[in-house]
């Protein structure tokens, strides 16, 4: 009996050493500031996200425009008597109340955020997140 358990434990010795031994973990990447800044821009789409910025700045410009040349002229024409609506004005104590480019302001917010909740509505039917 003394043999056979000997062998066992020389066949559970061979075993062990015959076992792959599990693969050491990779490196951890070199520090430094680029790559530390790679890493910020890839895991945090940065990129991404200053596109959306700048298509966003441009596209209030471009609602600003319209708002502002097409829209409020348009909505002027029955008001005849007041003129250029966007620039419509009172004064009060010596203090001027800009009437009509805050309702240019407003029909620009309006437009944007209409426009925004089609692109997100849009995406999300598409699974992009």
């Amino acid at each position: 009996m003394a043999t056979q358990e000997k062998m066992l434990e020389e066949l559970k010795k061979i075993r062990e050493a015959l076992e792959p031994k599990p693969t050491p973990p990779p490196p951890p990447p070199k520090k430094g500031l680029w790559n530390e800044f790679m890493d910020f821009i890839s895991k945090y789409k940065v990129m991404g996200l200053a596109v959306a910025f700048i298509l966003g700045l441009y596209l209030g410009a471009l609602v600003q425009a319209l708002v502002t040349d097409l829209i409020m002229p348009i909505i002027g024409i029955p008001l005849s008597g007041v003129g250029d609506l966007a620039s419509l004005k009172f004064e009060f104590s010596n203090q001027f109340f800009l009437v009509g480019h805050f309702l240019s302001a407003v029909i620009t917010f309006v437009i944007v955020a209409f426009v925004i909740f089609l692109i997100v509505k849009i995406t999300k039917r598409f699974g992009v997140e």
